[in-house]
């Protein structure tokens, strides 16, 4: 099993450069055969920033990206930048499967074939949520593992309703409706109470369970794309299991953002993201689907590449970035070596500073509550008077324009629009304060 380990193959000065940052200390080895016909060689990857100390840990972090900094872009939950070492992976392992091509796509490359690399992968991430290898399949990121689960779920009779609410994703959504043209089944869509307590959160899921006969499937979301909600998922999935639910979770954020296994979850059936928080390749992502329950998803589209009795055959099985999904183990080494745990705090942190310096703006609202563990880096607000989604729109264009700061508009909360910002590790607490000047000049934009 690959831990604390990365990848590293374009030559020595990328070595270098990161050994020589603060807190950082990465070597090469084996640099020349990664642009040779070798497969690209392993390298320690070490990380000994001290993510105890806020702006230690800052200065530790910031060299490991090579981002555009003309811009503060605080969009982490869209796509999480690869890191210097994960980037040299990524290429490295396009110049090798470029190189050998169709001999190592039809699994006939000499000591590498494509599905053994591939395997690794598979258990690197089973490995990190605490899974076997044959529970997780790859996939092209979360929105196709969740389709996947969502469309293919075998249970579903005509008439079963199908509940999802106002903070679950949009196309996890429109899967869910899919439900209803395709299977029959009846969709119940609701709203969570503000302020998102978690006395009101699962008395709003269980008041929803209670009302809504013959359910059969619940959406949840394990952290909100939409405002940064984290709901007490075990409780919710242990309540809908209760009364014969199965739960499908949505945990794109939550994977490489808030340490956690999948025993923690109590569900299932899990899609994720790996190229948000885990900060992999773009294009990577996948599905667990708890042993003894596989065949309560039906292959993709009656796939049968591989035989029923395999996860493989509820995924899409065309031609994919083989390079992107090689590099998966380099972005859980680099993710292993800076601490799951450590970097959660951190991102906490990241979050905690900007939210806390614009409390005091009245009319201003953060539509998350301060309540632990119900917000992850994740946070949506609203300036004073911000409605409808033109407002979040317009609001989120000026951020760009004016003040060179990326933020998102988010429509689809029943109490209306936000300005969601998502920090990532790359980010300062100097971007962070151009932020909360930003918020501070136009809190009279709407009034």
């Amino acid at each position: 099993m690959v831990t604390r380990r990365a990848f590293l193959g374009n030559g020595g000065a990328l070595g270098l450069a990161l050994a020589g940052a603060s807190g950082v200390a990465a070597q090469t080895a084996g640099g020349q055969a990664a642009r040779g016909q070798g497969w690209p060689q392993q390298a320690p990857f070490h990380f000994d920033g001290d993510m105890r100390d806020f702006a230690a840990a800052q200065a530790a972090l910031m060299p490991l990206y090579q981002v555009n900094r003309d811009f503060a872009t605080f969009d982490a939950a869209y796509y999480g930048a690869m890191t210097r070492p994960v980037q040299a992976a990524y290429e490295a392992q396009s110049h090798w499967v470029n190189q050998n091509h169709a001999l190592f796509l039809r699994n006939a490359a000499p000591g590498h074939p494509r599905d053994v690399e591939l395997d690794r992968s598979r258990a690197a991430v089973a490995n990190m949520l605490g899974a076997s290898a044959e529970e997780i399949a790859l996939a092209g990121g979360g929105t196709e593992a969740l389709y996947a689960l969502i469309a293919h779920y075998a249970l579903l009779q005509p008439g079963d309703a199908v509940i999802y609410a106002d903070v679950d994703y949009d196309e996890m959504q429109f899967a869910c409706d899919y439900l209803e043209k395709s299977r029959g089944a009846r969709i119940v869509r609701f709203a969570l109470p503000e302020p998102h307590t978690e006395a009101n959160i699962l008395a709003a899921y269980e008041k929803v369970l209670k009302d809504t006969p013959r359910t059969k499937l619940l959406l949840l979301t394990h952290l909100s794309n939409r405002n940064g909600l984290v709901p007490p998922v075990k409780a919710i999935v242990d309540m809908a299991r209760a009364r014969g639910v199965d739960t499908i979770l949505d945990s794109a954020q939550a994977v490489g953002h808030i340490p956690f296994t999948v025993d923690d979850t109590g569900a299932d059936f899990i899609g994720f993201s790996l190229h948000k928080w885990l900060a992999a390749p773009l294009g990577t992502g996948g599905v667990y689907i708890r042993k003894n329950r596989l065949q309560d998803i039906s292959p993709w589209l009656g796939n049968r590449i591989h035989g029923a009795d395999d996860i493989r055959a509820r995924i899409p099985t065309g031609t994919v970035d083989f390079a992107a999904r090689l590099t998966v183990p380099h972005a859980i080494a680099v993710h292993d070596a800076i601490g799951g745990d450590a970097k959660y705090r951190h991102l906490l942190r990241l979050r905690d500073y900007w939210v806390d310096r614009v409390r005091d703006i009245k009319g201003l609202e953060i539509v998350l509550p301060d309540e632990p563990g119900r917000y992850g880096a994740v946070t949506g607000f609203r300036l004073p008077g911000m409605t409808g989604p033109d407002g979040a729109k317009k609001a989120a264009a000026l951020f760009l324009d004016k003040y060179r700061l990326l933020v998102v508009a988010k429509a689809g909360l029943a109490s209306g629009p936000v300005l969601r910002v998502t920090p990532a590790l790359f980010n300062s607490s100097a971007e962070l304060d151009r932020l909360v000047a930003a918020i501070r000049a136009e809190r009279g934009l709407f009034a």
